[in-house]
């Protein structure tokens, strides 16, 4: 007789293979140390090749293509596509529209009411399985989860500013983002809705915590300082699937694409290595910095009295709600539109439009293809003008400035209209900056460099803006030149 064999199999998947994922919205980390899956519509998944990974279960992923450049959690692939944490960016844009939309849609049915201290940490969660559910529709972005934060408050802050959630939904729902291509030093991605409204930036954990924190303080400012600089925030998202949180932030897009900047410049107040590198300083319209600023235009920028005071009583009283979050790095960006060279490139386009002239040059193909891009976002001008109007600071009577414009010059004499705002507020002073203050004081002057202390940075920053950038002076537009 034949002794018994037994045979023991050992299961290679995960025991919790089959069950959603634990999801915790707080814990990056795991993030970090599990490659999950992508997530790819089906049109996209052509010729990638499928592999199976032992640790990962049976679960069977598409191999991502090999990476060309990579930026934080931003990728490119050879081929172009950009993913983020390994998420092709079309795909999230298209899961994002669908999150919003059913957040902002569902919020038609509360009514609206007083904003409570609780509802800054109120969070509404929605499951969006690939089939779709009683609630959601079926989609091909694989299953996600869509978390809201602070419904109520943020919709507070869009009534505050007169944006009403159906022109909310057509600007960010209706057509597909356009991503830009410039990701900035974090690598994050931006969206701007196709009217020019909004962006859409992705940020990491601690900004979005240290947001939901700062959420009691902003709601306070924008009652008590109607033309506060600081960003305006309509909307605190998190795209969930396969353990990647990506979350993401709704503001006003601060420099319209309807109008050509032919400056910008991105200044915290100190001058220790401030200046853009040659590769930014090469692009036709860069971002320049404080060192920058003080070459170009050694006399600073003219204001009238007036709106110059209004400024630096907006910007004083921005600062000093920033020093009490201790907050600190933050920037105040200035966009240029040069109203003379706005007149002498639209007399070039029109020239160019009768083909009395050819570009020579792959710069001026580049300068051409910019300004015939402005005169087709012109068609959306008007409607960029009425919405600008409700979250403008500023209010002018000269039909030459735009909405959201403030009209100066410069040394030379030149109308200018500018577009200000302070950016990168979501930055607390902890205990890196802290160190990292303390061995760039050894090294250089404590006192120019761009990471100090919040009452020290706010100090600096104010008085680099009133002393260095702003003057006063005549800034009427006196000639009557459409933008």
């Amino acid at each position: 007789m034949r002794s018994a064999t037994t045979i023991a199999f050992k299961r290679t998947g995960s025991e919790n293979e089959g069950k959603p994922p634990e999801q915790d919205p707080g814990n990056d980390s795991a993030e970090e140390k599990q490659e999950a899956p992508i997530l790819r519509p089906d049109h996209e998944a052509k010729d990638i090749p499928l592999i199976t990974v032992a640790n990962m279960g049976n679960q069977t992923f598409r191999e991502p293509q090999s990476t060309k450049e990579k930026l934080g959690h931003r990728r490119i692939d050879e081929q172009g596509a950009v993913s983020y944490k390994k998420v092709p960016t079309n795909a999230l844009m298209q899961a994002i529209q669908l999150g919003i939309s059913n957040s902002i849609g569902s919020l038609a049915s509360l009514p609206n009411r007083d904003v409570l201290l609780q509802d800054f940490e109120k969070v509404d969660i929605v499951a969006f399985p690939a089939a779709g559910s009683t609630i959601t529709p079926s989609h091909s972005f694989g299953d996600f989860r869509f978390r809201t934060y602070a419904p109520i408050a943020f919709r507070y802050f869009r009534n505050l500013f007169h944006i009403k959630p159906a022109d909310f939904l057509r600007s960010i729902c209706t057509e597909p983002l356009k991503e830009l291509s410039n990701a900035g030093a974090s690598g994050s991605i931006f969206y701007v809705s196709q009217d020019d409204q909004f962006i859409i930036k992705t940020v990491q954990h601690k900004e979005a915590d240290f947001l939901q924190k700062l959420l009691p303080g902003y709601y306070m400012n924008l009652n008590q300082n109607p033309r506060t600089l600081l960003p305006k925030f309509f909307g605190l998202f998190c795209y969930q699937s396969l353990g990647k949180n990506i979350r993401l932030l709704v503001m006003n897009n601060l420099l319209p694409q309807t109008v050509t900047m032919h400056e910008k410049y991105d200044m915290k107040g100190s001058t220790y290595k401030r200046m853009a590198s040659k590769a930014e300083k090469s692009k036709m319209y860069p971002t320049l910095k404080d060192l920058d600023f003080l070459e170009n235009h050694k006399e600073g920028i003219f204001i009238d009295p007036i709106a110059l005071d209004t400024l630096m009583r907006s910007i004083s009283r921005d600062c000093l709600v920033m020093e009490s979050f201790k907050i600190m790095d933050y920037s105040l960006l200035v966009g240029i539109h040069n109203v003379e060279l706005g007149i002498k490139e639209r007399a070039e386009q029109k020239e160019l439009s009768c083909g009395e002239v050819r570009p020579s040059t792959s710069r001026d193909k580049e300068k051409v293809e910019v300004t015939l891009s402005k005169d087709s976002g012109d068609r959306n001008s008007d409607e960029h003008k009425v919405l600008q109007e409700k979250f403008s600071v500023w209010d002018t009577l000269d039909g030459d400035v735009p909405h959201g414009g403030v009209p100066a010059r410069n040394s030379n004499g030149d109308r200018l209209v500018l577009y200000l705002g302070i950016i990168d507020i979501l930055q607390n002073y902890r205990l890196l900056k802290k160190m990292e203050h303390t061995w760039k004081a050894i090294l250089h002057d404590g006192d120019t460099i761009s990471v100090h202390n919040p009452n020290f940075y706010a100090s600096r920053f104010l008085s680099f803006m009133n002393e260095k950038v702003f003057k006063k002076g005549t800034a009427h537009l006196a000639a009557t030149t459409p933008l």
